[in-house]
């Protein structure tokens, strides 16, 4: 009975599964799984791919760069003057602003030009007055009182002002003061417009020919530092004045200086950079003006004649000393440019 068991398991067949089978499914499973992983693979890639086309267009698109400070100050205020009411305007946004400059570099027509939109309100050198500048405490009430509204001169438009400011030269305490100055600003949402000459030899002569007038009167015995007829300019651009040749370049350097300085002191505000050349030339960047204080565009103009005219070497005594000391300097282009 044993031995007939024997020879059934002994003549029964054993089934093994093929070694050819076996590979064969590893191979397929196997390139299933490298095929799912390099799909799962594109799928990321992909995504990362769309994620960095989007930051890029955010950060190179249409779309301006936004400061600390916009993010956390309001740039549009709601005054309530103490000396009038605003009536029908009271709900009307109000934007602040300051130009900073120096003394001869176009403000005051830079200024006239602006002030020819009916939204806008810049009330000339307040500082000029000693008494505003005293301490931080006087700046920052005359300050107050301009952006409050209650500030009167003839360009105000109080009432239904869109943007109101004014114009501040560097030696009227403003580099004196600038820490409290710009604290108030970044507070105040104030917004600031440099405005500077490239040419500044052109500056030098205007600032030393107006300087001559306020003692010479040249116009019928009274001093004029703008003018707004052609005989006008002509008469005061008469006087050539004599430049110090041995500390020429000193002295431009040292007006660098004071614009390097300020433009650090203020960095932090919200702040355009202009060239009294470039509004000159090309008239378009008074509407980037107007896009930067959010106004509404419109045609700027201004009745005032430029007094300094034609090549510096009608205009300057000791032109050819001039020449010498700043020819092959950094500022040999001063004596090169043509007016503008």
């Amino acid at each position: 009975m044993v031995e007939a068991v024997y020879h059934l398991c002994k003549d029964s067949p054993i089934i093994k599964p093929s070694k050819k089978t076996s590979l064969l499914f590893r191979i397929t499973f196997l390139v299933f799984a490298m095929v799912c992983g390099l799909y799962m693979l594109f799928v990321c890639v992909q995504q990362m791919r769309s994620s960095r086309i989007i930051d890029k267009d955010m950060m190179e698109g249409p779309f301006p760069r936004i400061s600390l400070t916009e993010l956390t100050v309001p740039l549009v205020h709601y005054p309530t003057p103490k000396t009038f009411n605003r009536c029908e305007c009271a709900k009307n946004p109000v934007r602040f602003f300051a130009i900073l400059s120096m003394q001869r570099s176009g403000s005051g027509w830079f200024e006239t030009l602006l002030n020819t939109h009916t939204n806008l309100s810049s009330n000339g050198e307040i500082f000029s007055q000693r008494e505003r500048r005293q301490n931080l405490s006087s700046i920052l009430q005359t300050l107050d009182r301009v952006y409050n509204l209650d500030w009167f001169s003839s360009a105000s438009k109080n009432e239904c002002s869109a943007a109101v400011g004014f114009k501040w030269m560097f030696n009227q305490g403003l580099i004196e003061h600038h820490e409290g100055i710009v604290e108030y600003m970044n507070r105040r949402g104030v917004s600031v417009i440099f405005l500077f000459r490239r040419n500044l030899l052109r500056r030098m002569v205007s600032v030393h020919a107006n300087s001559y007038d306020r003692y010479a009167r040249l116009l019928n015995g009274t001093h004029k530092s703008h003018v707004h007829s052609e005989e006008e300019a002509s008469k005061l651009s008469s006087y050539k004045p004599v430049i110090n040749s041995t500390s020429l370049v000193s002295d431009l350097k040292a007006v660098e200086d004071s614009v390097a300085r300020a433009l650090s002191y203020f960095s932090s505000t919200r702040h355009i950079v202009l060239y009294y050349e470039d509004l000159v030339r090309n008239k378009t960047k008074l509407q980037d003006v107007l896009e930067f204080l959010k106004l509404p565009r419109r045609e700027l103009t201004s009745h005032q004649v430029k007094i300094h005219k034609g090549p510096l070497s009608d205009l300057i005594s000791n032109w050819d000393e001039v020449h010498r000391s700043l020819d092959g300097t950094r500022y040999e282009s001063f004596i090169n440019n043509s007016d503008y």
